[in-house]
């Protein structure tokens, strides 16, 4: 919704109705979502505020 609101554009990947994401995720060491990866290659778990009022 901050994505949306704050006019960046993003893909969204929704585990429910795509779970081959899953086994990606926890490869890369995530164990909750939502995981935000950022076009520099760097990416978080959680609601970040402080990071994404950079990318709007």
């Amino acid at each position: 919704m901050f994505l949306k609101q704050h006019n960046v554009s993003f893909v969204e990947h929704n585990i429910d109705e795509q779970p081959e994401f899953i086994e990606q995720l926890k490869k890369d060491g995530f164990k909750a979502t939502p995981v935000v990866k950022l076009p520099n290659g760097k990416a978080f778990s959680g609601f970040r505020p402080d990071v994404l009022k950079q990318l709007a």
